[in-house]
């Protein structure tokens, strides 16, 4: 097969600029590893590699050097959907868009949230694998976007959250199987996760629990039994892979951890066993409030949602924040995430402001997108902090965030992988 030749304007496009030698100088830097705000710090980038940082750096006189306020490390959100965002008309579109509609959204939504500052994100869902494509893509240069960790699609039960044909009429429901991301029994679950490695997915979701938007009844009932849970978490151990859960309800939580799921998403009536068993295990918490304040807001709105889905908007959205704060306040181990794609994308940022609100300290809120989060997808030797050896993934602001936190919703700098896509403007 011939190699495909990009246009040198083309790829020029994907970035504003990619020096060999860079200096960006900062006149404070969030030391995420040691929770401190440090002043007139120097950061040192060759190629796509933070070679030193300090307060002052050895760089030859042809390195670019760059005046910024506050630098942090580049920003992680756990828990998007790029291939589509909820709007009044938004269950429609099932049956309108096609594979390169979805395509092409999730492209759009990519670089809306690269320049909101968010340079790595898990995709915890998706048609037509287009995120896996969508990452390829961004990896080859072709396309703009965060780095993206994607489960490809959602692995449901028959009728659960996550089956493609919730909703529809009788005959076009037909019987979805492994393939198509439902399972009903252990066998089903091996066969899915192994179809999503072979999709080319880089962890596992599932839905252990009813869901909010899913044209189905409940939206916390547990839809996995144990063995099936067993199955799945095994074989994507197995195959190098982790599990993230999709849990509202207590009982479906209860088994995903037991079962040794890696994360749980939502987690809106976690209770103190949950916890307990959580923290025993190690098991990451991605809260997703924005989402959870966005439902909530659109279920009074008349006509929004379907019926079905308006009084579980309703009464799950408005708990997810208490539950977070029972959760900080227990010690669990708390990674960011906004279920992006829900609530608009680009707006992640606002995810932070609602952690301060639930009692967690503004560093720690940060920490949870950095540090924390770069553990949950093993990159932590690569990614999470402005350190020498990693990956050269930062963003800057005007002003402290640790005084003010809804300024990480005005990032004007963003570096990934040593590449500028954003620049304040002068």
């Amino acid at each position: 097969m011939k190699r495909l030749l990009i246009p040198l304007y083309f790829l020029s496009a994907c970035s504003l600029a990619h020096a060999e030698t860079t200096v960006l100088e900062c006149a404070r830097l969030v030391d995420v590893e040691r929770g401190r705000l440090v002043e007139n710090q120097q950061i040192l980038i060759e190629d796509n590699r933070i070679t030193a940082v300090g307060k002052s750096v050895t760089a030859g006189n042809d390195a670019d050097r760059i005046q910024l306020d506050t630098c942090l490390p580049g920003l992680m959100d756990m828990h998007v959907h790029l291939s589509g965002q909820m709007s009044r008309n938004g269950y429609i579109k099932r049956f309108q868009n096609n594979a390169a509609d979805q395509a092409l959204l999730a492209s759009h939504y990519a670089n809306i949230t690269l320049q909101a500052g968010f340079t790595t994100v898990r995709n915890l869902g998706d048609s037509y694998d287009v995120t896996v494509a969508l990452r390829n893509a961004i990896s080859e240069g072709v396309a703009t976007g965060p780095r993206i960790f994607t489960a490809a699609k959602t692995i449901a039960t028959t009728g659960g959250h996550g089956d493609p044909t919730n909703g529809f009429r009788e005959d076009m429901m037909g019987d979805p199987g492994p393939e198509e991301g439902v399972i009903n029994n252990a066998d089903d679950a091996r066969k899915a996760v192994r179809q999503r490695y072979k999709d080319g997915a880089d962890m596992i979701k599932i839905t252990a629990t009813g869901g909010v938007l899913s044209l189905a009844k409940s939206g916390q009932n547990p839809q996995f039994t144990m063995e099936e849970l067993e199955a799945v978490v095994e074989t994507a151990t197995d195959y190098g892979m982790t599990v993230a859960a999709h849990s509202h309800g207590t009982e479906g939580m209860k088994r995903a951890v037991q079962a040794g799921v890696t994360s749980i998403e939502h987690g809106t009536f976690m209770d103190d066993e949950v916890m307990s068993l959580m923290k025993k295990q190690g098991t990451y918490y991605v809260p997703t409030i924005s989402a959870g304040k966005f439902v909530a807001e659109k279920a009074e709105e008349e006509d929004y949602f379907p019926p079905v889905v308006r009084p579980k908007a309703a009464s799950v959205g408005p708990k997810i924040q208490d539950t977070f704060a029972k959760a900080y306040a227990s010690g669990v181990t708390i990674a960011f995430g906004t279920d992006a794609g829900v609530s608009p994308h680009g707006t992640n940022a606002l995810e932070f402001g609602y952690m301060v609100e639930g009692g967690m300290p503004e560093m720690e809120a940060i920490q949870s997108a950095t540090v924390t989060a770069a553990r949950l997808i093993g990159m932590e030797d690569q990614l999470g902090s402005i350190s020498q050896g990693k990956l050269a993934d930062i963003v800057a602001l005007e002003g402290n965030p640790l005084e003010d936190i809804s300024l990480l919703s005005e990032i004007n700098f963003v570096m990934k992988d040593g590449r500028i896509y954003r620049q304040p403007q002068k």
